[in-house]
């Protein structure tokens, strides 16, 4: 027994079942992983906006690999070197504020939904408001804020406090607000919607939910887990709308795969989570600050913002000759490198299709495709993507799969 044969048994046996999984990968490279039979795929994923900068990227194994050789863990009763250095570096290129550290996307959102309620708790507000197609994490209140019903079922009750309205719309959320009476703490929102269909927010709305919360004296919160660390072409997706937040959260590409997570507060806002009201034991290790340090690096020096610009424009082009050409193709959008293409049917039959034929694709609800390569990818990469999504698309309409 090899020891790919023995791994897929102990998977069947040891590993709870909570994803659905059809193949091992061993190995990536760039804009490339292979499998456990060194079957090559491009991969058009990049563990869901997580290696934004592509798979096993040199600088970023150099500095993990250096600083675990000098210290890897440290409690966060004491200082660490590299933490103080990554939230100046965060906040000199977003949010002029204060850093909160920690391991994941869910956890960040969770550390702002408790900043939004600490804020409120004097004021008598506790309410955040979220929008419909949301996805905010795993976690019961991150969970009890995302906007869609099929990822609470079954882990009812909802947590109290949360209330969902559609995204775009200021009147329906100025209604809900009105009808809280008053005890909304914080609107949180993805600038650009991932899970629920790579939908961006409208300029005109943003601009008129931050002059809202500034006149109802309510926070605006924006979930960069997703759409954050470039992938639309700035740093942060909300630049891109000329505003600014109260509480900004990160995490996914913030390590390029090593797992950390962030969220910023405005410095307007004071001390508001004070010693000992909120901690985390994995939350900015000397480790994944590195990684994220190294990342930061690479989108300064590298020119990776330009890149995605000019590559998310080269495969818009592309994918709506697709839109043209295949009648199942009904809508291309995005922003950067977050590309979502909306079909007519399920899309979950064109990822398996397009899997066999060596592209890593994956959805955005039940009937997009979602396009997160690589930000550096090159253009030879990502036109010999698109062509075998083309081809699948030629077999679905021919029925000869």
């Amino acid at each position: 027994m090899n020891r790919y044969t023995e791994s897929l048994e102990a998977q069947k046996n040891f590993v709870m079942p909570t994803y659905s999984q059809s193949i091992m990968l061993v190995e990536g490279k760039g804009s490339f992983v292979w499998d456990s039979n060194g079957k090559k795929y491009i991969d058009f994923t990049c563990g869901i906006s997580v290696c934004n900068l592509g798979h096993s990227h040199k600088a970023i194994s150099k500095a993990i690999s250096k600083q675990s050789k000098k210290l890897v863990h440290v409690s966060n009763l004491y200082m660490n070197d590299i933490q103080p250095l990554l939230a100046k570096k965060l906040v000199e290129n977003s949010l002029d504020g204060t850093v909160f550290f920690c391991n994941s996307g869910a956890e960040a959102n969770e550390g702002m939904i408790k900043f939004a309620r600490k804020w409120g708790n004097s004021k008598g507000k506790y309410i955040v408001i979220s929008m419909e197609n949301s996805f905010h994490g795993r976690t019961l209140a991150t969970l009890s804020a995302t906007g869609r019903d099929k990822y609470r079922k079954g882990f009812e009750p909802r947590v109290d406090g949360f209330i969902q309205v559609p995204f775009n719309d200021m009147e329906s959320l100025a209604q809900a607000v009105e009808n809280s009476g008053n005890k909304v703490a914080a609107i949180i929102l993805e600038p650009v919607q991932g899970e629920g269909g790579i939908i961006p927010a409208e300029i005109e709305y943003m601009k008129k939910l931050r002059t809202y919360c500034d006149e109802k004296e309510i926070l605006l919160m924006f979930d960069e887990v997703q759409s954050g660390m470039g992938r639309t072409g700035k740093l942060f997706a909300y630049q891109n709308y000329d505003i600014e937040p109260d509480l900004i959260s990160m995490a996914k590409a913030l390590g390029n795969g090593y797992p950390i997570g962030a969220f910023i507060a405005s410095r307007k806002l004071g001390e508001i989570l004070t010693s000992g009201t909120h901690a985390s034991t994995f939350g900015g290790t000397p480790l994944a600050c590195s990684a994220a340090m190294a990342t930061l690096e690479i989108f300064k020096h590298d020119k990776v913002l330009e890149n995605c610009l000019k590559m998310g424009e080269y495969a818009k082009k592309q994918l709506n000759k697709l839109k043209v050409r295949f009648p199942i193709v009904k809508d291309v959008r995005g922003v950067g490198l977050m590309i979502g293409v909306e079909l007519a049917e399920k899309a979950q039959d064109v990822c398996k299709l397009s899997q066999k034929e060596g592209l890593l694709i994956i959805t955005a609800g039940e009937n997009t495709l979602r396009f997160y390569p690589p930000l550096n990818i090159s253009k030879s990469v990502l036109r010999k993507g698109i062509s075998i999504l083309n081809q699948v698309l030629i077999k679905i309409q021919n029925n000869s799969i």
